[in-house]
């Protein structure tokens, strides 16, 4: 039995010689003045991935974040109820097109995220991105929408909303730096 354990383990790390790790996220800030007062909403959304090969990769996105909730259970700036948010979103990646130092990829992700004292959202969907590959150490990464479905249950006796569709406003894209190793 040790033998064919052995023998699993030296064959998985022989297939992915090549693969490699990476780390990088997101983090964002503003700052607005609703008339009343000024807030700030920020989030840090750190990320790490392992790459397979020149087609497949898997990561986590575990962040936090501080902003204002919607009534459909999305961070938005027009609104005065600010609430800080835990998320969690593992993903695989498929990169469809290598051109050179571009990729264009889509992650398969599912996700969660805490609303603190507002509630819980679940989504499953496609998010579709493009890759920089700067040099072989840094990639600038890019997201551009949100296919899928999204349910927001808010605390209490409030009905859950749920949400089907595509989301391709310029609010929903983030822009990332990734190291590679």
């Amino acid at each position: 039995m040790k033998k064919l354990l052995f023998l699993i383990a030296v064959l998985l790390l022989a297939a992915n010689a090549k693969a490699q790790m990476y780390v990088g996220g997101n983090v964002g800030i503003a700052s607005y003045d609703n008339g009343d007062s000024k807030k700030v909403v920020y989030s840090l959304l750190p990320e790490v991935g392992y790459t397979f090969n020149e087609n497949w990769a898997a990561g986590v996105v575990v962040g936090w974040s501080k902003g204002n909730l919607s009534s459909q259970g999305n961070l938005r700036v027009d609104d005065d109820r600010l609430t800080r948010t835990f998320e969690i979103s593992p993903y695989a990646r498929y990169t469809f097109l290598n051109a050179g130092p571009v990729d264009i990829f889509c992650d398969c992700s599912a996700g969660y995220r805490h609303y603190n004292g507002d509630g819980d959202q679940l989504s499953i969907g496609l998010k579709p991105g493009l890759s920089l590959n700067l040099n072989g150490v840094f990639s600038v990464v890019a997201h551009v929408g949100f296919i899928g479905f999204q349910e927001y249950n808010p605390s209490g006796n409030q009905k859950s909303v749920d949400i089907w569709g595509m989301d391709f406003d310029s609010n929903n894209i983030s822009l990332g730096v990734y190291y590679n190793f």
